[in-house]
């Protein structure tokens, strides 16, 4: 018969339905300043009563070491409620005529699932429902009546080798994943699991892969590659591919949690370049001119994320060819607001993306170490009133400066709509400070960090941004390259 991908392990179905609670909520963060759990207001991510999961699609093909990665995840995920949904519990049941040709059934065709009972199941999932995922029988080839009741959960894991094939399923995934593992040791896998497990000959085996399985994969699980913002080689045999993994994971759940809270925070898509380039800025070892290098195409990536919030019209243009296309023009009455020295870092970027670009500044005096910001000078365009906003600070920390500069614009008769506050990395305080009494300013980040100290830093941070910058300070020493041209990574 064709493929019939092995049953996701027991254990790795138990690891993932226990409860589980996270290390860092929402709830512990103090408004005021350093991270505590005690007398805090109670802020959740919950929209309708229920705080939408983090959704992680593991993909590859039959004996890849899906499983084993899956459990890896799960095992460092112990502080997060998780739960695994495997595609192979989506098998169509067998009708009688095509059990007595089971034999000449392909498994791993993308019609052996019902991907609409899966996408059900899992969009039910997503908004905080529980679900019975069916129970499949790999011996009768049909679902039996115990199915298995699934409750919401922090951090959903969809499984199957051909999760990606469809991009409704896809477009429900915050990650995905490929499981890249070698032809012939994915072959070794199934030879010696079907012959030790199910008791069949080796001539059966060889025969069922070459008749299905490996032209499955060349047809439809190798071509879902191309969608996986991270590829694994190796499988569960990659422990530091995992280690890297679970700590993105651990990143992007923070900002999930928060962006819900706030609609008015936009967190530019991680990919392991930008994680790569957040490495080397806040390596205390980084030299001067190896910081200024990365920060500038951080800086200019968050710019270019805050332009497209900026309001579009469609205009129609005739390209070299006489045709007519059909686009759209930004809008021209814009302005850059530095807030000195470290939002001056960020000029140049905004230069090189808008063209005679009108920039202003504003001066804010931080006295001493309780938080407490002074407005001390700003210069800014007459007409400002009239302009949208893109006011620059790389470091988003108390929140303090941020809303004496805000305030100013206010007063300037700038909309607080048309404000756009970009920065690198934020505090959850800071976040929280903004949004609650500018809640329609938007908020461009690029990461989203831990917290505060009880020196109302950011950490982990990445120092005092402006020193770093300008070469005001003592970081002199060098560190290695570590970047990656592409927008996903291979692991090695």
């Amino acid at each position: 018969m064709g493929s019939t991908s092995r049953p996701v392990d027991d254990e790795v179905l138990d690891a993932a339905t226990g409860v589980h609670y996270s290390a860092l909520r929402l709830e512990e963060l103090n408004m005021n300043g350093s991270v505590s759990g005690e007398d805090q207001p109670t802020t959740s991510g919950v929209e309708n009563g229920h705080q939408e999961p983090f959704v992680i699609g593991v993909a590859g093909g039959a004996s890849s070491g899906k499983s084993t990665v899956c459990k890896m995840i799960i095992d460092q995920l112990r502080d997060q409620r998780v739960v695994v949904v495997t595609q192979e519990s989506f098998y169509y049941g067998l009708s009688d005529e095509e059990l007595v040709h089971v034999h000449d059934y392909n498994f791993d065709h993308p019609d052996a699932f019902d991907t609409e009972l899966l996408l059900s199941c899992m969009e039910n999932l997503k908004h905080g429902k529980a679900v019975d995922i069916p129970n499949y029988n790999f011996k009768t080839y049909k679902s039996v009546a115990s199915a298995r009741k699934v409750n919401p959960s922090d951090v959903i894991i969809l499984e199957g080798i051909l999760v990606f094939h469809d991009s409704r399923v896809r477009d429900l995934m915050n990650m995905k994943i490929f499981v890249d593992t070698d032809a012939d040791v994915r072959l070794t896998r199934r030879i010696r699991r079907d012959t030790i497990e199910k008791g069949r000959d080796i001539k059966t085996v060889l025969d069922q892969y070459s008749k299905f399985v490996k032209p499955a994969f060349e047809d439809f699980i190798l071509p879902t590659k191309k969608y996986a913002d991270i590829i694994i080689p190796r499988g569960g045999d990659n422990d530091v591919a995992i280690d890297l993994i679970v700590q993105h994971i651990r990143t992007k759940l923070g900002q999930h949690d928060l962006c819900k809270v706030h609609p008015n925070l936009y967190v530019i898509q991680t990919t392991y370049q930008i994680r790569g380039m957040h490495t080397i800025i806040r390596d205390a070892a980084t030299t001067t001119h190896d910081f200024i290098f990365y920060a500038d195409r951080l800086i200019r990536l968050v710019v270019e994320h805050g332009l497209g919030h900026l309001p579009f019209k469609e205009k129609q243009v005739i390209t070299p060819t006489g045709s007519v296309y059909t686009g759209v023009e930004f809008s021209k009455r814009l302005c850059g607001i530095s807030v000195i020295r470290s939002g001056e870092s960020m000029e140049n970027a905004l230069r090189a993306c808008c063209k005679g670009i009108k920039i202003g500044k504003i001066l804010i005096h931080r006295e001493g170490d309780n938080g407490k910001q002074q407005l001390i000078y700003h210069n800014v365009p007459k007409d400002i009133a009239n302009r949208h906003v893109l006011l620059l600070d790389p470091i988003l920390g108390t929140g303090n400066s941020a809303v004496q500069a805000i305030s100013l614009l206010l007063k300037k008769g700038v909309q607080e709509t048309n404000i756009i506050f970009l920065n690198l990395i934020s505090a959850p305080q800071g976040v929280h400070v903004v949004s609650k009494r500018f809640p329609r300013v938007k908020i461009v980040t690029s990461e989203i960090d831990f917290g505060l100290n009880d020196d109302f830093r950011v950490i982990p941070g990445m120092g005092e941004f402006g020193d770093r910058y300008f070469g005001t300070d003592d970081y002199q020493s060098s560190t290695p390259f570590f970047c990656d041209e592409k927008n996903r990574v291979r692991l090695l």
